[in-house]
């Protein structure tokens, strides 16, 4: 029995691809898997509810500019360390399998120091701050695009590998039916709105300004994140939810063209549908642009459309709706190609080198 460990969090960008992994190896038999997760936030009850061993330590944000909580927040990443070590020390993990996140910076260079194998992956388009640090410690970086590997520090690009972005089994036997089932609907066209596992008050608003024409065209179905407005009262055309949970795969597969920011979780589970996107991705102040370059990566193959920053105008949001909702060709030809860069099957791919660091047989 293999005891593997895995570590990241702070969003479910950072979870949910790790989780997918752990389905893989969970068809094994013979793994026993850990999470080491943040204390605070959503890590637990996500890792939890998906039936997972989960264990908390202190984690501190890695910023990049400077912040009075930085002085703080180098006490919690050391606090962090000291306890990945009690943590490791007594789980003896054959590998450790970081999702990035700051809090699996401590569980990595634990791990390098108790010459635990450590992998890492990275599910943007360019390498955050925390994969850039655990690529020092790790023994294999993965990636979501082979572009991703030029841009690791110069040492860890010979350790480096594309798979592609790991995506829950659930998304792969998504049924349609079941999704317009749950929302209670027939035949009739779905628009659906996904603003990440919190929410975007960007793309609500968009929805809000528009709403009416948008439900001239589609039933919209809105997951506006918890704690935030809907758009409108609910009604037979406009289905508003704070999150949609087990059955988003379902809905997913139901809906004709998905709105949301380009978070790598969402891009990805809609490529892994083969839907059309247009994507409003977070970008200015607070973020290092990696939903910009996300986005730019789905323009660039065809299968979305962007709105960025100013650019996100009702007016320009609606006529992007309205040239895709009205042109059969342009949907099928994003489709097409959200499905190309969908169809990797990163979580089998990722699952093959843990196996393969392990040294086990298949």
């Amino acid at each position: 029995m293999y005891t593997i460990a895995f570590t990241g969090g702070g969003t479910g960008g950072h979870i949910y691809p790790g989780l997918a992994v752990i389905e893989r190896l969970a068809r094994r038999g013979d793994c026993r898997v850990v999470w080491i997760g943040s204390r605070s936030g959503m890590d637990e009850s996500i890792v939890k509810n998906a039936g997972i061993e989960f264990i908390g330590i202190p984690s501190g944000k890695l910023r990049r500019y400077f912040s009075l909580r930085n002085a703080v927040d180098v006490f919690k990443v050391l606090a962090g360390f000291f306890a990945s070590l009690r943590v490791l020390s007594r789980l003896k993990p054959d590998l450790l399998f970081s999702k990035g996140g700051f809090v699996s910076v401590p569980p990595c260079a634990a791990a390098r120091f108790l010459r635990i194998p450590v992998l890492t992956h990275e599910s943007d388009f360019s390498p955050g701050l925390a994969t850039r640090l655990n690529s020092r410690w790790a023994d294999r970086v993965l990636t979501a695009y082979p572009e991703t590997i030029a841009a690791l520090p110069a040492a860890a690009r010979g350790r480096a590998v594309a798979v592609g972005n790991p995506v829950r089994a659930a998304f792969r036997a998504a049924d349609a039916e079941r999704g317009r089932s749950f929302l209670g609907i027939g035949g009739e066209r779905v628009l659906l709105v996904l603003g990440g596992s919190q929410g975007a008050k960007q793309v609500n608003d968009l929805i809000a300004a528009r709403l009416d024409a948008l439900c001239e065209r589609y039933v919209v179905v809105h997951q506006t994140g918890p704690g935030q407005d809907a758009a409108g009262a609910p009604s037979e055309r406009y289905k508003p939810f704070e999150y949609i949970r087990g059955e988003l795969p379902d809905v997913l597969a139901a809906a004709e063209l998905v709105v949301g920011r380009s978070g790598a979780g969402t891009v990805w589970e809609t490529a892994s549908a083969g839907k059309p996107m247009i994507l409003v991705p977070l970008c200015g102040t607070g973020t290092r642009g990696d939903q910009v370059e996300n986005a730019d990566y789905f323009v660039r193959a065809g299968a979305a459309e962007a709105l960025l920053g100013a650019e996100a105008t009702p007016e320009a949001f609606l006529e992007i709706v309205l040239k895709i909702a009205d042109d059969g060709g342009l949907r099928e030809k994003m489709a097409r190609a959200s499905a190309a860069i969908g169809d990797k099957d990163a979580a089998a791919a990722a699952a093959e080198l843990v196996i393969r660091t392990l040294g086990a047989e298949e």
